[in-house]
């Protein structure tokens, strides 16, 4: 029995829609969701449900009866007063069901920059959860991408609309991407192996070197219509998170993450990229998804 956790969301709605199609059909799946209403139709008929959240001990001891495997994702909440906290409040249930017995094997959407990361928000509080659980000896694949291309969806109008895409990140240095689908394939084929064992950080780099000004000029290729960087600082991001309802400990959390990965590089040309397990490229990834979606406004 595979658990996945947050099936309507962006990375996890992918795994599973994977599980489900996988030519081995013989592991049943069984997720955790909030609202059961938000799976597909088919998805609902070919899964169990556990209504919650798996950040609640009852729930998740529920959902793990009898399940060897886990998709796990701590899921990303603007609206937290604390960013460690919040993080925390998912590990330690998924710790005490894993030191009760009965899941062998954790597949978690991690992030690029252990051992080098400092003080970086989110990312920090990312790779402490990655410690915890493999503290408690179950088998672990922590999968790692740096920059997630989907990130760019949420400025669809104004690239659209004004021909500007705002970055925090240097404008003129390499940054590593990866794209969700590729996230979702690996997880997949790690959920649906159960031969791997011990611990393991797994690279997800996308295939590109590119700075935020070559994906800028993708961008203008691809949509074939101007596309600038405009650069702000990680203050201004803050601000502009907080405007937008994100609380001051999510916006902060945010904006160390972004300094961090300016200062600190590890989502950069120091990270080599991953083609065998990440093949998406950029280009493609704007053509197949971005340049879809601003056209659907």
């Amino acid at each position: 029995m595979i658990v996945v956790t947050t099936p309507t969301g962006q990375i996890g709605r992918e795994v599973l829609s994977r599980l489900l199609d996988a030519d081995q059909g013989a592991a049943a799946v069984r997720v955790i969701v909030r609202d059961p209403a938000r799976l597909s139709p088919r998805d609902r008929e070919r899964v169990e449900v556990v209504r919650g959240s798996h950040a609640d001990p009852a729930v998740l001891k529920e959902a793990c009866e009898g399940a060897d495997r886990i998709f796990w994702l701590v899921p990303p909440t603007s609206g937290t007063e604390d960013v460690e906290g919040h993080f925390r409040a998912f590990t330690e249930p998924l710790c005490e069901v894993i030191d009760a017995g009965g899941v062998e094997r954790v597949v978690a959407v991690s992030t690029l920059g252990r051992g080098v990361a400092r003080n970086a928000g989110l990312i920090s509080a990312s790779l402490a959860m990655d410690e915890a659980v493999a503290a408690t000896g179950v088998h672990y694949r922590a999968l790692c991408p740096p920059a997630l291309m989907e990130n760019l969806l949420r400025q669809t109008a104004p690239i659209r609309d004004e021909g500007v895409w705002t970055v925090a990140l240097a404008q003129d240095r390499l940054l590593r991407t990866c794209a969700v689908r590729d996230i979702a394939a690996e997880a997949a084929r790690l959920l649906l192996d159960a031969s791997w064992t011990g611990y393991r950080d797994v690279a997800l780099a996308g295939p590109d070197d590119l700075t935020p000004e070559d994906m800028a000029r993708v961008l203008t290729e691809v949509l074939d219509r101007p596309v600038r960087v405009r650069q702000i600082t990680s203050a201004e991001q803050k601000t502009m998170m907080t405007s937008q309802g994100a609380t001051e400990a999510w916006a902060q959390s945010v904006a160390d993450m972004t300094d961090a990965q300016n200062t600190q590089g590890f989502y950069g040309a120091s990270q080599p990229s991953t083609p065998d397990t990440t093949p998406t490229g950029f280009r493609q990834w704007c053509e197949e998804v971005f340049r879809p979606a601003l056209l659907r406004g």
